[in-house]
């Protein structure tokens, strides 16, 4: 709370442009919207939810204290918690003019997405899949949950400073519907593995995120002197960055419990993947970055070629790869995303107007597509020697109870790849029709990147230096 008095005006307050009419009408709009869509959600969480088993009031779960899963998911989701909002959220504040906006929506937003996909996702896995009553709640519905607002905070990176808040609040309520129908085809018919979410999460989030950026095509977005960074609002990125790295195993490994084996592999792997991302983005980033006859590091490498490891080895980071092979898919992942920030983000804005504010195709779409593709090799050479009979099951329920061989299992994998990227590129495209309209109140050009017009921005710009010869006055001296 603060304790400054309510007619004191901080002198490091900047003085805001009067609003415009236009700009009074888009908060009143918004205000209204996200309130609206706040009472739909209070009255779906109070008609079709309720406590799961392990969370009921006592009395009705007596037999279940024992068992209750409340310490085996919860450090891992309070993991995958931080990297939400402290990791995704500071890792956007690159732009020196719109950290507001880029750490602020992120909390916003993840917040609204958190509480829709719960409903989403429980109404096609729960109500129709194994026709429940209810959306039980639980720790593991939790993560869900985050799992969906990561799609959507990966799509926002695409478009980061380009959309106005209303925008992005339609953007997560329609993205989670594309979302949550890619995530049943996925758990009820193809039944492939993908337990860290490179495809399902990254690969989604990034494409439909490149297809709605290229439907919004603005000229006035790309080159815009406002589009940068500073030595100061990269260092803020840099927070989101390590905590992203630190906490990646857990995003991996939090749903691959109860099967300790493979969730204890699961964080082997993913440890080592992104240590050799780390360290070849770093080696080969000055390469990509000769300047005057010298070879210097990119703080965007930096930022977000050292995650891709974690994002590769997503899909398979569970499975048996080895030690050495995930090595292997980090360090492929840290040179295709290097690569991809160097050649193919400015190849996108020039020749298909598809301008990727973040380089998510670099952190998250490419890398995606890389970790099905290690996940479908991996799932080629499964079988019950490797992983024993339970351990095969759990991994790999089709190929116990359908009775798919390894090969055809292998297939699967690449066909989930292959419809995650037609229904993100589909629900982009349709997203973005439906957001560019003028009643959802698409940012002016002085607008974008820039926290001015819809933030209390303090600056010290408006602070008066002292005089020169001025002279402090301490007691009854003159200093």
């Amino acid at each position: 709370m603060s304790t400054r008095p309510p007619t004191e005006v901080s002198p490091l307050v900047h003085k805001a442009r009067s609003p415009l009419p236009t700009q009074q009408k888009m908060t009143f709009k918004f205000t209204l919207v996200a309130l609206a869509f706040q009472l739909v959600l209070l009255i779906l969480f109070g008609t079709i939810t309720n406590y799961g088993k392990f969370s009921s009031p006592p009395g009705k779960n007596d037999t279940l204290k024992a068992e209750n899963d409340i310490r085996l998911y919860y450090p891992m989701f309070q993991d995958v918690h931080v990297m939400i909002y402290i990791g995704f959220g500071f890792l956007m504040t690159f732009l020196k003019k719109y950290g507001y906006g880029a750490v602020g929506y992120n909390f916003f937003i993840a917040s609204l997405v958190t509480q829709w996909g719960t409903i989403v996702s429980g109404c096609f896995n729960q109500l129709y899949s194994e026709g429940k009553k209810h959306i039980e709640l639980s720790i593991q519905t939790l993560v869900t949950a985050e799992f969906a607002a990561a799609t959507v905070l990966i799509t926002y990176g695409a478009v980061l400073g380009k959309v106005s808040r209303l925008q992005l609040l339609v953007i997560g309520i329609l993205e989670v519907v594309f979302y949550a129908i890619n995530e049943l085809v996925a758990i009820e018919f193809l039944k492939f593995s993908d337990a860290g979410g490179s495809i399902l999460i990254h690969t989604f989030g990034a494409y439909f995120g490149l297809a709605l950026s290229r439907v919004l095509h603005n000229k006035d977005a790309h080159g815009s002197p406002k589009e940068g960074s500073n030595y100061h609002s990269d260092l803020f990125a840099m927070i989101g960055t390590v905590f992203l790295w630190m906490y990646w195993p857990s995003f991996n490994a939090a749903l691959v419990a109860p099967d300790y084996v493979a969730q204890h592999r699961s964080v082997i792997n993913t440890y080592f993947s992104l240590s050799a991302a780390c360290v070849t983005t770093f080696a080969i980033s000055p390469i990509f970055q000769r300047r005057a006859g010298k070879w210097r590091l990119s703080m965007v490498h930096v930022q977000n070629a050292t995650l891709a490891g974690g994002v590769a080895i997503g899909t398979a980071s569970n499975m048996s790869v080895s030690p050495w092979g995930a090595l292997l898919i980090g360090c492929c992942a840290g040179g295709l995303s290097t690569v991809g920030y160097a050649y193919l983000t400015p190849f996108l804005t020039k020749y298909t107007k598809t301008h990727d504010t973040c380089g998510v195709n670099n952190l998250h779409g490419m890398p995606g597509i890389l970790g099905a593709i290690a996940g479908a090799i991996a799932a080629a050479h499964a079988n019950v020697d490797k992983y024993g009979s339970e351990g095969l099951k759990s991994l790999f329920p089709a190929m116990v109870g359908d009775g798919r061989t390894a090969k055809v299992q292998a297939g699967y994998q690449l066909a989930g790849l292959a419809v995650a990227l037609g229904i993100a590129i589909i629900g982009g495209i349709i997203t973005g029709f439906v957001v560019r309209w003028q009643i959802f109140d698409p940012p002016a050009r002085e607008q974008m990147y820039d926290d001015e017009d819809f933030w209390e921005v303090p600056t010290e710009d408006d602070v008066e230096a002292p005089n020169a010869g001025s002279s402090l006055i301490v007691g009854d001296d003159k200093v």
